[in-house]
């Protein structure tokens, strides 16, 4: 029996936030909205989400003892979260700045801060978690070396989710582990590398990423949907049509319902359409961890 549905392993950052017209241009100075600070990370975004579905949740990260730091973990238990993972202390708490554009889209500069000291003997210190968990998802805005031991501390049987952002070369060893590897068209090109160009669209990409060892391959492609590959091949999963508002942490959301459906059974084409309409339901809505909605608001759309 695991106490958790869900470890996720990663970054939790305070989300700085300005709405411009256009995003500047080189040497090129904007005016923005006013300022808004929100709760962030990829890390805290994706326990947020699968915490506000009703997934058992615990985070392991690590925040600054500061004002942001304190939003954060406040953000974390108001969402049903378990924070008995999230460390204190050792740098300031990484920060993200963000610009959102009318149409929703946006361009993030991250800070790592405290989330770049969060080391290989942090996992180890956590391994009653990992034992813990049926699915451990992490992202890479942590150094790398902690994702490769979260890899070598996973408990026989459970499962590991990646969404390589943002993207570098994967060890061998973190690729075999990952059911599935999570990735836009941006982080499947640089996982390729060279071989990128081999593919013409996202099937391409995926028989190639599949190629390298993951167990499953799930490529996102914004208002087109996603597609799945596995061993019993590769399928189109449909996007719901919404009227996108800001797009900042669908993504997450995206990552966080897939692997809490996976971990509750469920094939992986079925749990990719259900984490399609999780993130179609996240960018109706300003901001990251505040837009992430119910399994019944869920159900609405």
């Amino acid at each position: 029996m695991y106490d958790y549905d869900l470890l996720v392993v990663g970054s939790a950052n305070a989300d700085l936030v300005i709405g411009v017209e256009r995003r500047p241009g080189a040497g090129e100075t904007v005016l923005g909205s006013d300022l808004a600070v929100h709760p962030g990370g990829k890390g805290a975004n994706q326990a947020v989400a699968a915490a506000r579905l009703g997934a058992r949740t615990a985070l392991l990260a690590r925040v600054g003892d500061d004002s942001h730091g304190r939003l954060l973990l406040d953000s974390q238990r108001a969402a049903g979260v378990d924070p008995v993972g999230v460390l204190v202390g050792g740098a300031p708490t990484g920060v993200a700045l963000i610009t959102v554009d009318p149409s929703g889209d946006n361009s993030i500069v991250v800070s790592p801060g405290a989330n770049g000291r969060l080391t290989p003997a942090d996992v180890r210190a956590a391994a009653s978690l990992f034992h813990a968990s049926r699915v451990v998802s992490a992202q890479l805005e942590i150094p790398l070396e902690t994702v490769v031991e979260a890899v070598r501390n996973l408990a026989p049987g459970s499962r590991f989710v990646l969404n390589p952002s943002p993207p570098r070369p994967l060890p061998a060893t973190v690729l075999a582990a990952c059911d599935p590897l999570i990735v836009n068209e941006h982080e499947a090109k640089v996982i390729l590398g060279d071989a990128a160009g081999a593919g013409d669209g996202p099937e391409d990409w995926a028989r190639l990423l599949l190629a390298k060892g993951p167990r499953s391959v799930v490529v996102t492609l914004g208002g087109e949907g996603a597609l799945v590959a596995s061993s019993d091949g590769v399928a189109r999963i449909p996007s719901v049509a919404v009227h996108a508002v800001d797009t900042t942490g669908a993504g997450d959301a995206f990552t966080a319902a897939l692997a809490w459906r996976l971990g509750a059974g469920e094939p992986l084409a079925e749990a990719a359409a259900y984490a399609a309409r999780v993130g179609a339901a996240t960018v109706t809505r300003q901001g990251a961890q505040v837009s992430f909605p119910t399994a019944a608001e869920v159900a609405a759309l």
